[in-house]
């Protein structure tokens, strides 16, 4: 018996170059990491100590498979009058981060052979995602000379007759762009016309740079449109693993259907963070939101002044994505140079998709002091 048993879609699969970096990470001693999506921050004390006065209380047992109540009620209010979106709690579902949300939803939706529009570069698992609901992903670049701005003409374009889903990051990881209002009412026209549901990531909604507004196709489309974010990155609550989706009925209804066979509940305990910190939302994310905001300020400014790189300044998320094909080498040589001769370590663009060559994505997810040392160390190279 060997591999050959497996699936062979994992047989031989294809290197995984998000998953590389990360184990990298994980491993690696005195290199300066800026290649993980994970807030430095710890998790505002207030929102742990609440969780642990639940369980110490004995709240350490199952809750309803599609969260607690009173959650799934505190994130429909949330959407309700901050952004004058009704929602009512059976459109909501808890998950196990905000990815578990994707993935119940694309398997929810996506038949064998249906396809599913992706704006890239993009975060890589949504094409995995895609392939394991048995579906087409269809990538549609954004231009790097408009700051990676989408064409909707493109997207029309790429629209078929099997077209489900259009999956739609904004704040984008890893570029930082921020759709407008405009396109994200353009997107929702064309959800509308063409009759797809539009799957909005907003993930990073609370990262935006000074003058920039969010914009999501929800508020033009609500019926087109299923929402998925969670609490790890504005709360720097990435280990407690607690997201969301919210849309119609019918589609939450389903992904709830989908998760039975996946697992029962989120964590407990994390729920009871989730409630704490959506019942005191702006004072906890206040300090973990400013803090980034303030570093990616300032990346946009020093690494704009490094010569072999070519600065797009990003708009929100906690990355910028440089472009380095003034070095003469493709992303994954790049970053592998810059590991060996600077100790950083970053993510090749080339993880994010095609569209993502010639780019590295830097994470905003270390203290100011140590951005400006791998600043330093990036002017001192030569290519």
């Amino acid at each position: 018996m060997d591999r050959t048993l497996l699936n062979p879609a994992y047989q031989a699969p294809a290197p995984n170059l998000l998953a590389e970096v990360c184990e990298k990470a994980a491993t690696m001693e005195n290199v300066i990491d800026l290649s993980i999506g994970d807030p430095d921050l710890p998790t505002p004390a207030a929102i742990t100590e609440a969780a642990f006065k639940a369980v110490a209380a004995g709240d350490t047992h199952y809750t309803a498979a599609m969260g607690k109540p009173a959650l799934r009620q505190a994130i429909a209010d949330f959407y309700t009058t901050r952004f004058a979106r009704p929602t009512t709690a059976d459109q909501v579902m808890v998950t196990v981060g905000t990815e578990h949300a994707l993935f119940l939803a694309l398997q929810a939706v996506i038949a064998p052979g249906d396809e599913a529009i992706i704006l890239e570069p993009c975060f890589s698992p949504y094409f995995d995602q895609v392939k394991l609901a048995g579906g087409v992903a269809v990538d549609v670049p954004a231009d790097p000379a408009r700051g990676f701005a989408f064409d909707l003409a493109a997207v029309e374009a790429a629209i078929t007759a099997k077209t489900k889903v259009l999956i739609v990051n904004s704040p984008n990881n890893p570029t930082g762009y921020a759709m407008t209002a405009e396109e994200a009412e353009g997107l929702a026209k064309l959800a509308q016309e063409h009759d797809f549901l539009i799957f909005s990531d907003e993930i990073y909604a609370d990262y935006l740079e000074p003058g920039v507004e969010f914009a999501t196709p929800a508020t033009y489309a609500p019926t087109h449109t299923v929402v998925f974010s969670g609490f790890s990155k504005n709360m720097a609550m990435t280990g407690w693993r607690i997201g969301y989706l919210t849309g119609p009925k019918w589609l939450v209804d389903a992904a709830g259907y989908v998760n039975d066979a996946v697992t029962f509940s989120a964590p407990t305990p994390s729920q009871d963070a989730a409630l704490y910190a959506l019942a005191h939302y702006d004072e906890m994310k206040a300090p973990v939101v400013s803090e980034f905001q303030a570093r990616l300020t300032y990346l946009n400014q020093a690494l704009a002044e490094v010569p072999w790189l070519k600065v797009t300044p990003a708009k929100g998320s906690i990355y910028l994505f440089p472009d380095i094909t003034a070095t003469g080498l493709d992303s994954v040589a790049f970053a592998d140079k810059l590991l060996e001769e600077a100790g950083i370590l970053v993510v090749p663009g080339v993880a994010f998709g095609p569209a993502g060559e010639g780019f590295v994505r830097i994470a905003a997810t270390q203290k100011q002091a140590v951005l400006e040392e791998a600043v330093a160390r990036m002017k001192q190279l030569q290519w």
